[in-house]
């Protein structure tokens, strides 16, 4: 492994990490073999130790200041801040990162948890981030749009009781409960798309390494949030049928890897969940992974919205469960060969 960090590529501009722009990839791919050539980086396929980062969510709808659903953290700065050392950890480490496998959290207007998607007892939808609890859906403070039902082919009563299946299951599984979110992240819409600074340096990589990146999408099923990339909070309707899988494929891709660096948005939901489910393998038995893994704590942040929402007291919570479990916590700015079992 090399010893060294690399330096940065002069193309790299920290101040625009939190804007979106075009990447010139022509010109990039040109600079980034160069870059290869000078720095005696070598292909991928002769790495000796294997590392993979695991980019969650890093997309524009969660990255970047106005759109959708910015992931501020308390600072309000928080995952233009991540994504800004992020990328530094990218160019500096390219002679050692393998891979790059990025989700994208990929959604329609017509799913449980758009305000679309339901009605109260006099027939308002909900706002964003309000909590919808099965207590709620038992006395009829809740339910699915009718409307929603025609346009998506459901059973108006196979909705029903899908809609107090889906909150109980939450509730009994401790997950969150049924979270109303702004539209984000929708298919097609320029908030799906990473952020460009980190589009950028992910392109850079490839180039520079010859390899290939990997996208998993997630989060598409309507009838279930999907914050883990390994798959959805609730895997079968209410006739045991099933609405979601957990994505093995993705699971047997990552323990294939010598160390899994997990970075991403946000900390308290898809980044936090994504970790528990790589902590179990298939949901039961003890993961490969769990001393594989390291936690960049200073490249992700919660959700938190002034005056509706402030999940930072989980996230803290959940990373020092993993912790425990036998992930490592570690910061970006610190030379991987000084991180536990790396050197």
């Amino acid at each position: 492994m090399q010893s060294a960090d690399l330096p940065i590529p002069p193309h790299f501009d920290s101040e625009a990490v939190g804007r979106v722009w075009r990447v010139p990839y022509q010109r990039l791919a040109g600079e980034a073999a160069a870059w290869a050539e000078a720095h005696s980086i070598p292909p991928a396929t002769e790495d000796a130790g294997r590392i993979c980062l695991l980019a969650v969510d890093l997309q524009n709808t969660f990255c970047i200041p106005g759109f959708e659903l910015y992931v501020g953290g308390r600072s309000g700065t928080g995952a233009v801040d991540d994504n800004r050392r992020l990328c530094r950890f990218v160019y500096r480490n390219l002679a050692r990162l393998t891979a790059v496998v990025a989700t994208l959290d990929t959604h329609r207007p017509l799913q449980i948890f758009h305000s679309l998607f339901l009605l109260d007892e006099r027939g308002r939808h909900p706002e964003p981030y309000a909590l919808i609890s099965k207590s709620e859906v038992e006395d009829g403070k809740w339910r699915v749009d009718p409307e929603v039902c025609a346009a998506l082919g459901l059973d108006p009563d196979y909705a029903r009781r899908h809609l107090l299946h889906y909150t109980k299951a939450l509730e009994r599984d401790g997950r969150y409960r049924l979270t109303v979110w702004p539209y984000h992240a929708l298919l097609g819409g320029i908030g799906h798309a990473l952020a460009s600074a980190v589009e950028e340096a992910f392109f850079f990589h490839s180039i520079a390494r010859r390899t290939q990146p990997v996208f998993q999408i997630k989060g598409d099923r309507l009838l279930t949030e999907s914050y883990s990339a390994l798959g959805p909070e609730v895997l079968t309707g209410p006739d045991g049928q099933p609405i979601g899988d957990r994505s093995r494929e993705l699971q047997a891709t990552l323990e294939s890897y010598d160390a899994v660096i997990v970075a991403g948005q946000a900390k308290s939901h898809c980044v936090a969940w994504t970790v528990a489910d790589l902590l179990t393998a298939d949901g039961c038995r003890p993961s490969p992974l769990a001393g594989r893994l390291y936690l960049l704590e200073d490249c992700t942040s919660p959700v938190v919205v002034p005056g509706a929402a402030d999940y930072t007291d989980e996230a803290d919570r959940a990373f020092a469960r993993f912790a425990e479990a036998g992930a490592h916590l570690v910061r970006s700015t610190t030379p991987i060969t000084d991180w536990p079992g790396l050197g």
